[in-house]
């Protein structure tokens, strides 16, 4: 499942936090030992990182960097040429450092910022998604993560969203100016969840208001500035359905040479494109081999009596079938998650796998609704390392008004095995520890610029680890089940690869999806719509399992007998969420 790092914003963070962030702890050195160029760096990088903030004052605010909270970038030609100067004025000043003079570490931070530099660029004038993307403008998200912050008194809070959406007009207007040929699918995920935002900018906000300390006079402001925003929302909804609609031609394949290049710049992997794709081929007829394996193990204990079908697809797909008629209901299933959390706890803390802080909570909820429709029924909202202490979120989208049809075919993929492995995967010891952990790191660039392959990377490793080490009691059901999850892994990548390298129909997808991968009709179908959403970012899962694996396998060896898996996972989780082939590089090095 997607998580949403970027939605947890809750503490101010002064200044001298900053230097400090920044400079702990960056040589390989012992202390006192940072060379000249280390320490000239580590001041080069607190300056980088608040102009960084400064530009983009809502991923400031999603990390816990409440500075510039008021602020609202107009997305115009003259903002993006503003954004464009300074990018290319940072790359140049970073290439006056010399790479080979900086720790291992430094250079990873080095390289990090670099990437971030020249894959914004590519993104504004080669991929320029802001043209055909309405989806991306959508003023409830940030607005509503003030709302929902604790990290100032709410008066503090009411005026930076007061200041924030003065310009909201504008914004919108800028908007409908960008757009250009947008994709069918992205205009309908703008509208849904622009609707869904002027929630935000309800009763819940009013009632806010009206209990704060603020004057009549900011009161009667915001207020007026809320209906504003309203008026501009619901406008901005109205040009999308009747002005853009008929001209929203564009395809959501962006080809081969633009697949190539993001996978280059999101990923950052030591593989290309191409070949974690083939790896990934390989990696399916590996599971189905297993799969056969122990569906053919569990056929006599469920289907006692009745002939094992000769074909092993069939084979599985029965069996499969069978373990997934056990779930909850539709009214339960947000409730199941919840009661799932503590056990997972106690498992990861029982079996010394990693070092657990109970000091930060995880909050299960409902996923708002200027979140829902982009195809992600569970994610994670983590707050940033400015904030270390305030709640993370683990979103879980309900199914209480769903067409009960719609909704058992959910469930069943969601069963009481895979519902366990979602957990796994999503809070503990997946994403919610990890970004956890990430939060810790002594390096600012390597906490907040997080590889989305590494990301979900460790999500997926995690989910291995945890049956490895007993979980499910190393029973064919769950190392079955677990199987046909990770084949959805492997699935996303091929997925990814022949909608946007190739030219699959959904009709073709959806029955590889449910063929190949045993899925339900409800999650195939949603796959394909985030597969039309999105680009690479459904590659980042195996590419990041693949490598953080194959790191761990290649440590054993070398290790032998004095590996630990405990030490393995915390000192990789160390570094941040830097690409692997970094976290590689350093972890060998030690």
């Amino acid at each position: 499942m997607t998580p949403r790092y970027s939605l947890a914003l809750l503490s101010l963070a002064t200044a001298g936090t900053l230097a400090m962030a920044s400079c702990q702890s960056s040589s390989d050195k012992p202390n006192g030992e940072a060379s000249t160029a280390d320490v000239g760096f580590d001041r080069y990088k607190q300056r980088f990182v608040d102009s960084l903030w400064y530009y983009n004052p809502g991923w400031a605010s999603s990390v816990g960097y409440h500075k510039y909270d008021s602020l609202l970038v107009i997305p115009n030609a003259g903002r993006r040429q503003q954004e464009a100067q300074a990018y290319n004025r940072w790359q140049k000043e970073l290439r006056e450092f010399e790479f080979g003079k900086l720790s291992v570490n430094n250079q990873t931070d080095y390289q990090l910022m670099m990437n971030l530099l020249q894959s914004s660029r590519w993104y504004a004038d080669t991929l320029r998604n802001w043209e055909w993307n309405p989806a991306q403008y959508n003023l409830s998200e940030p607005v509503a993560e003030i709302l929902n912050g604790r990290y100032q008194p709410l008066d503090r809070r009411l005026r930076s969203v007061s200041l924030k959406i003065s310009r909201a007009a504008e914004f919108y207007e800028a908007a409908k100016s960008n757009l250009k040929n947008p994709t069918k699918e992205h205009l309908e995920l703008a509208i849904l969840q622009n609707r869904g935002g002027l929630e935000v900018f309800g009763k819940a906000l009013q009632d806010s208001i009206n209990r704060s300390g603020l004057s009549e006079q900011e009161k009667t402001q915001l207020r007026t500035r809320v209906n504003t925003t309203r008026m501009a929302i619901e406008s901005y909804v109205s040009f999308l359905n009747k002005d853009v609609r008929p001209q929203a031609t564009r395809s959501f394949r962006i080809g081969k040479p633009l697949f190539d290049r993001k996978f280059y710049y999101d990923i950052q992997s030591s593989s290309t494109a191409d070949q974690v794709y083939q790896k990934a081929q390989a990696h399916k007829k590996e599971l189905l081999r297993d799969m056969g394996v122990r569906a053919t193990r569990l056929w006599p204990k469920y289907f006692a009596g009745k002939p094992m079908p000769a074909d092993t697809l069939t084979r599985i797909r029965e069996v499969i079938g069978k373990l997934s008629s056990v779930h909850t209901t539709q009214q339960g299933f947000v409730d199941a998650v919840k009661q799932q959390i503590p056990q997972l706890v106690k498992f990861v803390d029982e079996h010394k796998l990693l070092t657990q802080d109970p000091s930060k909570p995880l909050v299960v909820r409902e996923t708002p609704l200027y979140m829902r429709g982009s195809g992600a029924g569970a994610s994670v909202s983590a707050p940033g390392p400015y904030d270390k202490g305030a709640d993370t979120y683990y979103n879980v989208e309900p199914i209480v008004d769903w067409k009960p049809e719609q909704a058992e075919s959910y469930l069943r993929e969601y069963n009481q095995y895979t519902l366990q492995i979602l957990n796994i995967h999503e809070a503990i010891p997946g994403h919610y520890t990890q970004l956890v952990y990430a939060n810790q790191s002594p390096s600012i660039i390597k906490a907040v610029l997080g590889n989305g392959a590494m990301i979900e990377g460790w999500a997926v490793y995690s989910e291995r680890m945890m049956l490895e080490s007993g979980y499910g009691n190393n029973s064919d059901e769950i190392w079955l089940m677990w199987d046909k999850w990770n084949m959805r892994v492997t699935l996303n990548t091929i997925l990814d690869h022949l909608v946007h390298v190739g030219n699959i129909s959904e009709q073709d997808a959806v029955q590889m999806l449910v063929r190949d991968g045993f899925q339900e009709q409800a999650e195939a179908t949603n796959k394909w719509r985030r597969a039309t959403l999105s680009q690479v970012q459904l590659s980042s899962y195996f590419t990041g399992y693949t490598e953080i694996y194959d790191l761990r396998e290649e440590l054993k060896q070398k290790q032998g007998k004095d590996f630990d898996l405990k030490a393995f996972n915390e000192q990789f989780l160390s570094y941040g969420s830097a690409p692997v082939k970094y976290i590689r590089e350093m972890m060998l090095k030690k």
